[in-house]
């Protein structure tokens, strides 16, 4: 029977580890000047949905620093010690993402809040849309490989950012010209289901569970799945 494979060799981790630090500085970067200008725009038009945008911008600094702190070790088994407080930190920001989005959703919903037309906020919108897609799925090769679950959930809260963007970008589009408040508040709703399932597979340890040099081979019995990932995992 052939031997089986535990992950990848000590020098591809720390390349990967290295990959994942960088990805992250990029992404907190990025979601610092995005929270900037969506808070700023959201102010100044009344929108909600903008405010809300720029808030789940600073959850994802959050997220991505947290994943930072983990591949700041250089030591692989101290970074593997860090993956579940690493996950509890994604699963919060994920739940506090969801409130956060349904409230802003219920609130528009029951006309307490009548956004005006922000151009800037579309541009802001298009552009996210643009650039989220291609980090989060750089995120989640990387993590994947890695057998991390936590850059794999990280990965998820940036894909979760450009449903998001869609969101924002179509509910200001049809609010800035069809006057259809009720179109962007309905389907962030849905986003906000999404996000509480996130949550939930971070907090259980859900994610891309690939196997490391550290973890133990598969029982007897036990089946990878389809991605290679170990029973249980949701890796796919």
């Amino acid at each position: 029977m052939a031997a089986t494979s535990l992950g990848p060799t000590p020098s591809r981790r720390d390349v990967l580890a290295q990959r994942i630090r960088l990805l992250a500085a990029a992404t907190i970067t990025y979601n610092v000047i995005e929270a900037s200008v969506a808070i700023t725009a959201g102010t100044l038009a009344s929108s909600t949905a903008l405010i809300g945008f720029g808030l789940d911008s600073v959850i994802e600094v959050s997220s991505a620093t947290a994943v930072a702190w983990q591949f700041s070790a250089t030591d692989h088994a101290v970074r593997e010690a860090r993956e579940q407080r690493t996950l509890r930190i994604i699963a919060i920001s994920f739940f506090a993402l969801a409130a956060y989005v349904t409230l802003d959703a219920v609130r528009a919903l029951t006309g307490t809040a009548e956004a005006e037309r922000s151009i800037p906020g579309i541009v802001l919108a298009a552009l996210s849309l643009a650039v989220m897609p291609f980090l989060s799925a750089a995120q989640r090769k990387a993590g994947r490989e890695l057998g991390s679950a936590s850059a794999v959930a990280d990965s998820k809260q940036t894909l979760l950012c450009t449903y998001l963007s869609a969101v924002l970008l179509a509910g200001l589009i049809l609010n800035a010209t069809l006057n259809w408040s009720w179109a962007d508040p309905i389907a962030a709703l849905v986003i906000a289901a999404i996000a509480v399932k996130e949550g939930r597979d971070a907090w259980q340890g859900k994610g891309c569970c690939a196997p490391s040099s550290a973890a133990a081979a598969p029982k007897a019995g036990a089946q990878a799945d389809a991605c290679g990932c170990r029973p249980g995992c949701d890796c796919c």
